[in-house]
């Protein structure tokens, strides 16, 4: 709860949402965001994180895995997903690569699933570095909501 108004602002912000939806989200949207993430940790053991910067302790962003029961391909049904999203004045600093190791680290030890995914937009060339850093790799290429997506998976050795 502490971190809502700044979830909000950072949902708000083009920047953010460019290649998550497309459109910036309201404060009811980013709220009924942040009850999925309570949900899934209730109801999975598993989701969403704050990120902080370290020096400040500043909401940043955000991370964690989720099982959105998206209308999707079957490959990536009932799989652990990685999502992540950070304010722009936190990108291209490392953070998300830092947090995203970190919240594999702990889903290679917790989750029941040894494989993970994750899509993303193949103009989203940041994320698609994160998402190689940390080891995944593209499976394939479709469409969702509209938009064209790589789906990734990582299965760790």
């Amino acid at each position: 709860m502490s971190d809502l108004e700044a979830a909000v602002a950072m949902w708000a912000d083009p920047t953010v949402t460019r290649f998550i939806g497309g459109k910036p989200s309201t404060p009811q949207q980013t709220w009924m965001r942040v009850l999925g993430y309570a949900g899934h940790w209730a109801m999975l053991g598993f989701g969403y994180w704050a990120i902080e910067e370290k020096s400040t302790a500043a909401f940043i962003g955000e991370i964690g895995f989720a099982d959105f029961k998206r209308e999707i391909a079957a490959s990536m049904r009932d799989v652990p997903e990685l999502g992540w999203a950070l304010v722009p004045i936190a990108h291209g600093k490392g953070y998300a690569t830092e947090a995203a190791l970190a919240a594999l680290q702990w889903g290679d030890r917790v989750l029941p699933a040894r494989r993970t995914v994750c899509l993303i937009d193949p103009e989203n060339l940041a994320s698609m570095r994160i998402a190689e850093k940390c080891g995944f790799i593209a499976f394939e290429n479709a469409s969702f909501n509209g938009r064209p997506s790589i789906f990734l998976e990582r299965v760790p050795r």
